[in-house]
């Protein structure tokens, strides 16, 4: 093969590369490293997961506008991101559009469902789940004003306590 022909063929091999990577949603961008999710931004947050019981499946982390009308409600979310679950604990990083307030959701998807499981009448959560401040959820699930989370800057970090039912 003569060299423009190199050339040519390693332009198209790094466009095709280029286009596969755009439709993916992952850039250079994503230099946080693999355990991070959403649509790639400037912004992103380090969340560690605490109280993982195993590490089967994937750990959900669902993003909430500042919002509360839309908290957990269907197609309420802004996106959830999920990595692979680690135990004792999870640690991912997870974009957000921009600085601002937000709220976060997590539940240990342990058999890759990509949906919590819930149980009975009331719908209980039979994963592990908790929210963005560790509030109390023993007798209903908490409000808004208490998840809030203020992402002011990019690379701050949040723990989350699970709960297992």
């Amino acid at each position: 093969m003569t060299k423009p022909k190199r050339l040519r063929a390693a332009a198209a091999l790094t466009a095709t590369a280029l286009a596969a990577t755009l439709m993916t949603g992952s850039t250079a961008a994503n230099a946080n490293g693999p355990n991070c999710a959403g649509p790639v931004s400037d912004t992103y947050i380090n969340v560690t997961v605490d109280g993982v019981r195993n590490g089967n499946g994937l750990m959900a982390v669902t993003l909430y506008a500042d919002e509360p009308r839309k908290f957990l409600v269907k197609k309420g979310s802004m996106y959830v991101g999920r990595v692979d679950a680690t135990a004792p604990e999870t640690r991912m990083c997870l974009y957000v559009p921009k600085p601002g307030v937000y709220a976060l959701a997590v539940y240990h998807d342990e058999d890759s469902s990509r949906n919590l499981k819930r149980s009975g009448v009331l719908g209980l959560p039979e994963e592990g789940f908790g929210f963005s401040n560790n509030p109390p959820t023993i007798a209903s699930i908490p409000s808004f004003r208490s998840v809030r989370l203020n992402i002011s800057k990019s690379g701050l970090s949040t723990r989350i306590h699970l709960k297992y039912p």
